[in-house]
């Protein structure tokens, strides 16, 4: 018998009502991580049921993923689309800097998008820049994206604007309004290069209460009382609040830095901190302090930020490495770390909670490996689902000559499971 039931059928009419309605697909012999192996049932979206495995005979599609772990996929709080894979064109021996052009945005995001959907991220959000002499060109692109990743993934842009203060804030401050009009789904910014970044926090959090949408700010955090009077703010806001990457409570004394924390916890603040290194706004490098924020009861995700621009040309957009280098540095147990680029990063962009359990929505990603910790440390081969269906493929296979001597070195070779009534991976 199967593990659990499905869903009532009004949520999945809901689904197919948005154009999400799939045909159903039955992942067979996958390992979740408390060591069952099951078969998990996908139709309109999510997940239709869970069985043990050979349980679940209905007729549909069957994906065999015996040798692989099945988890919740990871979402992607903290990218910069507007800017991602420009390195290479801004560097020596390039023939200029990298094109500003709204199409090639538009370009750029999608592939950027698409690299990290194939790590595994079936959501992401993405910082993107407004003013200047572009106004709002790079914000119409990265939406354009969006509309062309549609069933693929979710790509949720956050308007950044430079300026919010003084007389030449005006502008920054009307054409914050107009992004939040023309689909950008969060606020954001980066008050630590305003000159007033008090002012600056407080009026995109009185933008966010009128418009009725999230906040996600860059802050180094180095100042306590600038960070103190955010908290302050933003613990009156119904809607999300997050700050990133806070490197800079890791240069305060421990005591600053807990009692920063404390006042996160309570007002209910996320912190995304981006463990592979830095991203533009941010003039400082440095990782947010994880285990004090945590131990505090502060919120924590983890984001990729940079993705091969200037302000890291070898990021990888990656939220697995993101996960490993918070158990390796931070410290973290790998089911907290994963956590962090998983439930923690979906919580802090408001999508729903995923489960593998029936009725929860169908984003996963299945990666080769038996256990969680095997996975962040060579997370190679990997199968993404996103609403129900297989959106992506990595797969590598790593071979061995033989010895020179003829005998061979005894080395491991990585062997693919036999197919089976469920077809190949």
């Amino acid at each position: 018998m199967p593990d659990s039931r499905p869903r009532p059928p009004d949520d999945h009419a809901a689904d197919a009502a948005n154009g999400r309605e799939s045909s159903a697909l039955t992942l067979c012999g996958a390992r979740l991580t408390d060591g069952r192996i099951v078969d998990v049932r996908l139709a309109g979206g999510r997940i239709e049921a869970v069985g043990t495995a050979g349980s679940l005979t209905a007729p549909a599609a069957r994906i065999d993923l015996r040798g692989h772990l099945l988890l919740p996929a990871p979402a992607e709080p903290h990218a910069h689309s507007d800017t991602a894979l420009t390195a290479d064109g801004a560097g020596p021996g390039s023939p200029g800097p990298a094109s500003h052009l709204p199409e090639e945005i538009q370009r750029r995001a999608t592939e950027a998008a698409l690299l990290q959907l194939g790590h595994g991220a079936t959501a992401l959000r993405s910082h993107v820049r407004i003013g200047d002499v572009q106004g709002l060109a790079a914000l119409e692109a990265v939406l354009q994206a969006r509309r062309s990743l549609r069933g693929l993934a979710d790509l949720t842009p956050v308007a950044v604007p430079r300026l919010l203060t003084g007389i030449a804030g005006a502008d920054g401050l009307a054409m914050l309004r107009d992004a939040v009009k023309m689909g950008a789904g969060a606020v954001g910014g980066c008050p630590d290069l305003d000159p007033d970044p008090t002012g600056y926090a407080e009026a995109v959090l009185e933008i966010a209460a009128e418009h009725g949408c999230p906040v996600d700010l860059h802050t180094d955090s180095d100042d306590p009382a600038r960070l103190a009077r955010l908290a302050a703010m933003a613990g009156g806001l119904r809607q999300g609040v997050a700050i990133g990457p806070c490197g800079g409570l890791s240069r305060l004394t421990r005591e600053a830095a807990g009692r920063a924390a404390d006042q996160l916890a309570a007002s209910g603040v996320t912190v995304i901190c981006l463990p592979q290194g830095g991203c533009c706004g941010v003039e400082r490098r440095g990782t947010a302090p994880v285990r004090l924020l945590r131990a505090a009861g502060v919120r924590v995700a983890a984001g990729s930020g940079a993705l091969r621009d200037l302000a890291n040309p070898v990021g990888r957009g990656d939220p697995l490495e993101a996960a490993f280098l918070l158990a390796s540095q931070s410290g973290l147990r790998a089911e907290h770390a994963y956590a962090a680029v998983s439930t923690e990063a979906r919580r802090a962009m408001g999508l729903p909670e995923v489960r593998i359990e029936a009725g929860f929505p169908a984003e996963l990603l299945a990666v080769r490996g038996e256990q969680l910790t095997g996975v962040l440390s060579l997370a190679y081969s990997r199968i993404v689902v996103h609403r129900g269906r297989v959106v992506a493929r990595t797969s590598a296979v790593r071979e061995y000559c033989d010895s020179e001597t003829g005998g061979g070195p005894g080395l491991p070779r990585q062997a693919r499971p036999e197919s089976g009534p469920g077809g190949g991976p």
